[in-house]
């Protein structure tokens, strides 16, 4: 681990899941598929693993709510970004990204979060709790400034919220992703924090999720996304979320996994001048 750059911490929790539960096994499908990735990413002509990935033991689930178990992900992560490791989640559902966003925070005070959803995850609060999987962009709004790309799914209470609050929202489809790109990057700051629920992609291509909704992004469309972002800011930590393995092909943990080393590249990758 001390040779390693980056740290992939898997945290197979899914306590607040509403609709299909299934996203605790979703940490241990991704590293099962992972064994069968090239090293090498031709886009970017290096080999991945030259960088050293450490693959940390699995957090936990709390059994005494979401709260707890968001600060339990906290610490996990504050473990290994303390000491310069980028760190990337592997969850599980999505509230995850909250405890990780949080540690990031601490040791990035300009962080900025580029949040890949269907859902807006903007509602004060959901079935009894704050700090479920549907409050997730709303709790890290509060926290730091927030873009969200992909949704076609909300309620009138996050319409509402967003409407009076200052959050960049992209709805899906978009009209020009190359407007996209450049709209994207204006309201993210140099220190990027980049959070994936895998529901963002169409469901044809990713249905191994809890609450697919039809029309999402396509591959090119998320990673040309996400390799904007590399080229002209830091990615410091990443979150890959709610892979469910058990509904859908074994293909989607495949593509999940590409998509966390893909993150990887992007984020050793140093910014353009």
């Amino acid at each position: 681990m001390e040779n390693a750059r980056v740290v992939l911490v898997p945290v197979p929790y899914d306590g607040t899941t509403s609709f299909r539960s299934g996203a605790r096994n979703g940490p241990a499908a991704i590293i099962a598929a992972s064994y069968g990735l090239e090293d090498y990413d031709p886009e970017l002509d290096l080999d991945v693993s030259d960088a050293g990935i450490h693959t940390a033991p699995a957090v936990e689930p709390h059994m005494g709510g979401p709260e707890p178990m968001v600060e339990r992900v906290r610490q996990a992560v504050t473990r290994y970004v303390s000491i310069g490791k980028t760190v990337g989640v592997l969850g599980g559902e999505h509230s995850v990204a909250i405890g990780s966003v949080q540690a990031h925070l601490e040791a990035y005070p300009d962080l900025s979060v580029l949040y890949l959803d269907a859902h807006a995850d903007m509602r004060s609060e959901y079935m009894g709790t704050p700090w479920g999987h549907a409050s997730g962009a709303r709790r890290i709004h509060e926290l730091c400034p927030l873009v969200l790309v992909g949704v076609r799914s909300l309620c009138h209470e996050e319409r509402d919220y967003i409407r009076t609050q200052p959050v960049p929202v992209y709805h899906w489809p978009a009209s020009d992703d190359g407007r996209l790109h450049r709209e994207v990057l204006d309201h993210l700051g140099t220190s990027v924090y980049v959070s994936v629920d895998l529901d963002v992609f169409d469901p044809a291509m990713m249905a191994a999720v809890g609450t697919p909704e039809p029309g999402g992004m396509g591959w090119y469309q998320v990673t040309s996304l996400l390799r904007a972002v590399g080229q002209s800011r830091r990615i410091v930590g990443f979150d890959v979320c709610e892979l469910s393995p058990g509904d859908g092909p074994p293909a989607c943990s495949y593509t999940a996994a590409k998509l966390v080393y893909k993150l990887v590249a992007y984020s050793l990758s140093p910014p353009s001048p």
